[in-house]
């Protein structure tokens, strides 16, 4: 897609169109698109791009890019982009956080399926979700700073301990789903915690998990405990009812 298929366009267009889709065109670079000068949202999801290459090209302008499913290896070019909310490179090759530090806005991040080994956020603290689920983390830490964090996702991974959450007080919503985790720690002071999915893990016991989410009893409506051994103790859905009182769905059961 050459830059004078869309000087055909005509010059105004350069200036009215704030949002251009790009999905699913096999396009193997990103597109010179500079005559855009208020663009807004730019998504080239589902092609065959390998490189980042080209973005600076893109109007600083721009809130929200999306980038996922296809074939990046480094995140690069982005560093302009200051007022960016929203950033998708799921489903690509990236093995490495970088290049984050200037997106002092950012509010969404979302990079699952992808060969990330470490979290480094570079202290982003306007995030409120953020997604590395299907990555190759081993360990939770790199999300302290992140205090406005609301939703994180982090399934199917091989974590092995729940870590570096204590200072993550606006949590709602917490997937560690599909991990290597044994306990349920360092969630305690999370006062706002609604949703909290801990399946398909190695915790072998539910004696605790009161104290290790004291501060939310009250505030959970959603907990997923399946497929980890405590789920095949005695009374196990009594059990958890009577921990939590307001729950609403525990694993497949919703409660009316």
């Amino acid at each position: 897609m050459e830059v004078r298929w869309w000087s055909t366009w005509g010059g105004d267009l350069g200036v009215v169109v704030k949002e251009l889709v790009l999905r699913d065109n096999k396009l193997l670079k990103i597109p010179d698109v500079n005559i855009f000068k208020n663009l807004q949202v730019f998504d080239v999801s589902f092609n065959e791009i390998s490189s980042l290459s080209g973005l600076s090209k893109v109007s600083n302008t721009l809130k929200e890019l999306y980038v996922s499913k296809n074939e990046i290896t480094k995140i690069e070019e982005i560093e302009h982009f200051q007022g960016l909310q929203m950033l998708e490179l799921g489903s690509n090759k990236l093995r490495v956080m970088e290049s984050l530090g200037t997106l002092v806005n950012l509010q969404e991040l979302w990079l699952g399926r992808n060969r990330i080994r470490a979290v480094n956020l570079c202290g982003l603290k306007c995030l409120r979700k953020v997604s590395l689920q299907s990555n190759r983390l081993t360990s939770m830490k790199g999300f302290e700073e992140c205090i406005t964090l609301e939703e994180l996702y982090l399934s199917h991974n091989g974590i092995s301990k729940m870590e570096g959450l204590s200072t993550l007080v606006n949590l709602r919503v917490l997937d560690v789903s599909s991990n290597k985790l044994t306990s349920i720690d360092d969630i305690e002071m999370l006062t706002r915690l609604e949703d909290l999915w801990l399946n398909d893990n190695q915790i072998a016991s539910l004696v605790g998990i009161g104290d290790a989410v004291t501060g939310s009893r009250e505030k959970l409506t959603t907990i997923y405990l399946e497929h980890n051994p405590c789920a095949k103790s005695p009374n196990y859905t009594a059990t958890l009812r009577q921990i939590f009182p307001n729950i609403e769905q525990l694993d497949s059961q919703v409660f009316a």
